[in-house]
């Protein structure tokens, strides 16, 4: 399982010493634009599973070039 936290600069470097210390947790810094994307990249994945069980309507293709 992969888990995405936001820790507090401050706080960061026990955190990753504590993470570290856990023979079975590997654990990986990552950029904040890095982090922004795969927030959005689930949340979009999140999406598309909620239209493929009809709870929410997407856009379609031509509905999005016209906003644009």
């Amino acid at each position: 399982m992969k888990v995405l936290l936001d820790i507090k600069d401050n706080k960061a470097d026990f955190v990753l010493e504590l993470l570290q210390s856990l023979s079975f947790v590997k654990a990986e810094q990552i950029s904040s634009s890095k982090a922004s994307f795969l927030k959005e990249f689930k949340q979009s994945i999140d999406e598309v599973n909620l239209a493929k069980g009809g709870k929410i309507k997407l856009r379609s293709a031509d509905q999005l070039i016209d906003e644009l």
